[in-house]
């Protein structure tokens, strides 16, 4: 047993290398980034051409982080996409593809919402615990807000 906890620390260490892609530099290949980050959570396809790969830190996960490949696979840039501002830019009309292509994957989908559709709710880094939700219906982007986030209910989280 004692030899496997250095193993099992090697490997928790090994994982949040893989986290951030603090280790991703412009020029590298789509290679270098998948070997430092791991597979994708989703690729897209860039309207100036390239590749935007998705890698969400989820479902828990307050992090969501888009690399953007040029047309020869090269890094061209990186950001951490689940910001207020992001969230800010969001337009009620956008398409899910525009949804996608700017927040990536949420943490949560569900039925329903005030005008029926889905609401996705994405988890993010703030002073309150909270989440920033879309309504979505017919695949198009039709309210957004903010709302608690369930996760953080302490009542139905100790009983």
């Amino acid at each position: 047993m004692r030899a496997c906890v250095p193993s099992i620390g090697a490997l928790l260490l090994a994982a949040c290398a893989g986290y951030a892609p603090s280790n991703v530099h412009t020029g590298d290949s789509a290679d270098a980034v998948s070997k430092s980050m791991g597979a994708p959570t989703a690729r897209y396809t860039l309207p100036q051409g390239g590749t935007r790969l998705e890698f969400a830190r989820g479902p828990y996960g307050k992090h969501t982080y888009m690399v953007d490949l040029d047309a020869q696979g090269r890094v061209i840039a990186w950001h951490q996409v689940l910001t207020e501002p992001n969230f800010e830019s969001v337009r009620e009309g956008w398409s899910q593809n525009d949804l996608l292509m700017k927040l990536g994957s949420p943490s949560d989908r569900r039925s329903g919402g005030r005008q029926g559709g889905e609401v996705w709710s994405y988890r993010y880094d703030a002073v309150f615990c909270q989440w920033f939700q879309v309504s979505v219906k017919g695949g198009r982007v039709s309210d957004t807000g903010y709302g608690p986030d369930p996760m953080c209910d302490v009542s139905r989280n100790t009983s």
